[in-house]
């Protein structure tokens, strides 16, 4: 009897095993509402209330910690004096709860004197509830800057300002570092921003309409080419997709809310909010509707083309779109439509679309996050997130198309020697089972 249970349980096994494998990317639902999902490797650190005290923060390295009401942290980066250097923070607020006007985080890069190199500030907005946002500070190498140019430690401030009473605990955060690649030698890049680029709203897609399910988090976003792309999203949940964007190119989306399948025409205003933020998980443009139970759409203003030259904009939305990558789209849904409309998930539609001839990048060797590869399109087209590229290669056994014949029979194998190393230990032969 109990061999015939161990049996069972290794048989259970491998069949769960295999229904996972054979999710499709794009497919697996995002957490329930209120819940982010942190990179799964990130480091824990703890910010300092004194900067001489602050823990740093390697490039590249993903980070997660806390912060409260009021507070103000403090971490430290070290930069050389010839990169711009980026450190985001995403701020994770628990369940959705209201959030009080100007309620969200500032972050800043500074020199240890406290001279400043950068701040960006960012808040809830007329969103009007909690959400996952985020931010970035940024240190730029000028010809001729006279402050934050030299080498050496700096610090990564993040103040978080609540003034909602309601919101008293601890706001998760991930942190990130990275350095942008050297622009090529001799490369002469316009050191001012656009005048002007092309700003009407292209023709709406007319294509089939196809399912994609968006992550949790960012490190869980779903990739997206163009397209229109069918999802569903509950009160108080935000879903995160990612689209490759290179130089020279722009994006638009818009997410369009269906109608109501109830009686029910109550209004919410801001019902729904559609964000977009840059490789660097700076912000650069938002968008909101207010809905009354019918179909309602938002679509994100036109943005320029991404170029080297951007950065020098003083308009923050045209600053932010300063390199090529992985341009993050989260949509959130109020849970303010709980009341009116239940708590069941509601359909919705995201399309997007990225205009424009590729152009070449204006770095030395490779550009790693600030550029785009045939493997970023490749996975744009099949919907596999970061997480799902990384495992994906050579010694994958399953093709992003579903199980093959060889897959299975692999699996059924691997079946067949946990069992029969099961009877040997118990005195039983080594045949397989019928039918292999």
């Amino acid at each position: 009897m109990k061999r015939q249970r161990n049996r069972g349980r290794v048989a259970a096994a491998v069949l769960a095993a295999m229904c996972a494998v054979a999710v499709l990317p794009g497919q697996a639902h995002a957490a329930g509402p209120g819940e982010y999902a942190f990179d799964p490797d990130a480091k824990k650190v703890q910010g300092a209330t004194a900067n001489v005290e602050a823990s740093e923060l390697d490039e590249g390295v993903p980070y997660r910690s806390t912060i409260r009401p009021g507070e103000k942290l403090y971490y430290r980066v070290t930069l050389d004096d010839v990169s711009d250097a980026y450190v985001s923070a995403v701020a994770v607020p628990g369940d959705s709860v209201p959030a009080g006007y100007g309620d969200g985080i500032n972050v800043s890069l500074r020199e240890t004197d406290d001279t400043q190199c950068s701040s960006v500030r960012v808040n809830f907005g007329s969103g009007q509830y909690t959400r996952p946002i985020a931010a970035y500070a940024f240190r730029s190498i000028k010809e001729g800057g006279s402050s934050c140019q030299e080498s050496g430690h700096y610090d990564v401030l993040v103040e978080r300002e609540s003034k909602s009473a309601a919101d008293t605990e601890a706001w998760g955060l991930e942190l990130r570092f990275l350095q942008e690649p050297r622009l090529k030698s001799g490369s002469a890049t316009p050191t001012d921003g656009p005048s002007s680029w092309p700003s009407a709203s292209p023709q709406p897609l007319t294509g089939k309409q196809q399912k994609r399910s968006g992550g949790a988090g960012y490190s869980e976003a779903t990739s997206l080419a163009n397209g229109r792309w069918q999802d569903t999203i509950a009160p108080g949940q935000t879903r995160f997709y990612r689209v490759p964007v290179d130089w020279g190119q722009q994006i638009y989306a818009t997410a369009g809310l269906s109608n109501s399948t109830g009686d029910k025409k109550e209004f919410v205003g801001n019902a729904l909010t559609l964000s977009l933020d840059n490789p660097a998980q700076g912000p650069v443009s938002d968008a909101t509707l207010s809905y009354s139970g019918g179909p309602a759409a938002a679509s994100l203003r036109p943005l320029p083309p991404v170029a080297h030259r951007n950065r020098y904009a003083p308009s923050n939305q045209v600053s932010a779109m300063r390199f090529a990558g992985w341009y993050y789209l989260s949509v959130s849904l109020s849970p303010k439509l709980k009341e009116s409309y239940g708590a069941e998930p509601m359909p919705f539609e995201l399309s997007v679309q990225v205009k424009g001839k590729a152009e070449s990048s204006p770095y030395e060797g490779d550009a790693g996050v600030f550029g785009v590869t045939d493997q970023d399109r490749d996975a744009a087209d099949q919907g596999k997130n970061a997480q799902e590229v990384a495992r994906s290669g050579p010694m994958t056994v399953v093709a992003a198309a579903g199980i093959g014949t060889g897959s299975v029979l692999v699996l059924g194998l691997g079946v067949w020697t946990l069992l029969a190393r099961r009877r040997a230990a118990a005195g039983g032969g080594h045949q397989p089972p019928q039918g292999w």
